[in-house]
């Protein structure tokens, strides 16, 4: 892990300088992106995770389809932002001149991004494999589990927050 933060270190080093010569203040640096992704992970999370099962399990056609619209006009600009979000929480550790790699905050938000990426590329590439097998089954709890390690991620954020 050392050198791979050696490796990413010098790289992200200069942006994080340009910032920090932009004057922002301790504060908007340090909860900036734990307010900003609170309310991505919460609000829009909350709302593409309800729709998306809504769509699935309510029984009336009209509300099922109006779900199912709304979760699929939503969740790629959850996802763009839960990336933007990742971007900035890493380039504020940086700023911060915090280690990258060495909290678990890091590690649920890479997963996190992971597991979205993937449901992503699951629902645009189709939920029906060439062998058969169903994947919106898998694209509804994928995306469960990925809310809930945003929960998880969001606390442990927190903890990481309050320690530095």
């Amino acid at each position: 892990m050392e050198s791979l933060q050696q490796f990413i270190e010098p790289i992200l080093e200069p942006i994080a300088a340009w910032f920090r010569g932009l004057g922002i203040p301790e504060p908007i640096v340090h909860w900036g992106h734990p307010l900003m992704m609170g309310i991505v992970v919460l609000v829009m999370g909350s709302f593409v995770g309800l729709t998306g099962w809504r769509g699935r399990v309510v029984e009336d056609k009209d509300a099922a389809l109006h779900s199912r619209k709304a979760h699929r006009k939503l969740a790629p600009w959850m996802f763009l932002f839960i990336a933007l979000g990742y971007t900035g929480g890493v380039l504020s550790l940086v700023m911060q001149h915090q280690p990258i790699f060495q909290s678990w905050h890091f590690w649920t938000g890479s997963l996190a991004v992971a597991l979205l990426g993937l449901n992503g590329a699951i629902s645009l590439f189709g939920f029906r494999s060439k062998q058969g097998l169903q994947l919106r089954p898998v694209h509804g709890y994928l995306g469960s589990i990925a809310l809930c390690l945003l929960f998880l991620h969001g606390l442990l954020g927190l903890k990481l927050g309050l320690s530095l």
